[in-house]
């Protein structure tokens, strides 16, 4: 009977005194593999990822774009471990996210990120503030979304504000549960006070837009300011009902919204 090569090849290995040799090497490699290999049901693979938000108080979105959004993102990319770059240019804001290599501690990344840009700060536009840095991992990923929406009968009932103080209340209760972390409300409309200073009643009172501005301040109120996109400049305000004014002011307009 001719024998093929798997019937050589095996016969060869019957033969062979190598053969419990090689059985052995073999069970000892994988009984190593077994002992140094972690084993976990849900490993924790850390892929750091790093906010960088900047407010552009006054710049439209393509002007950001040119004055900030591509600065930064060429400081970032420099930076030792950054795979992937992304922007988000809208008015007023920008944000750049870095991505690093998979295997990078969260707290490096945040320094490196953090020397990176105050060794660089000097190419950031005069009267840009310092952006705010956010480290964020993949327990930042939200597990369960609720949405909420009113139903096509009710529609008429239902307006953005009155959805978004129902998610607000609804977001403070699963607080309350158990292993919940963190919890945010994406979209809806929130209340706020626009404000629409007159500039000639302004001149007036002798009450600059800065002295405004500063006033509001004092309210324990968030600013934000629009810039001169227009004649009459527009200061948006958070938190409606802690605004107080112990004097009424030289406005053209007030809109609670």
């Amino acid at each position: 009977m001719k024998l093929g090569i798997s019937g050589r090849l095996t016969q060869a290995t019957l033969r062979s005194p190598l053969t419990p040799l090689f059985l052995l090497a073999a069970f000892a490699v994988g009984l190593i593999a077994l002992l140094t290999i972690a084993r976990e049901e849900e490993p924790q693979i850390s892929v750091p990822m790093v906010d960088i938000m900047v407010r552009a108080d006054g710049l439209k979105a393509p002007d950001a774009v040119e004055l900030v959004t591509k600065p930064l993102e060429a400081i970032v990319k420099g930076i030792d471990g950054v795979e992937h770059t992304y922007s988000q240019t809208v008015d007023d804001r920008v944000t750049v996210t870095a991505r690093f290599l998979v295997g990078t501690k969260a707290e490096d990344a945040i320094l490196r990120v953090h020397e990176k840009i105050r060794a660089n700060y000097d190419r950031i536009p005069i009267g840009i503030p310092e952006p705010l840095i956010v480290g964020r991992g993949i327990n930042d990923v939200a597990v369960v979304v609720v949405t909420l929406w009113p139903k096509a009968a009710a529609a008429s009932r239902w307006t953005d504000k009155d959805l978004y103080e129902l998610a607000d209340k609804l977001r403070a209760e699963l607080t309350k549960v158990d292993n919940v972390g963190l919890s945010y409300i994406s979209g809806g409309d929130p209340q706020q006070i626009r404000v629409e200073p007159d500039p000639d009643k302004l001149a007036l009172f002798g009450v600059t837009l800065q002295q405004l501005v500063a006033k509001a301040g004092c309210q324990s109120l968030i600013c934000r300011r629009a810039g001169p996109r227009c004649r009459h400049r527009t200061h948006r305000r958070g938190r409606p009902n802690a605004f107080r004014c112990p004097r009424p002011w030289p406005l053209a307009g007030y809109h609670a919204g």
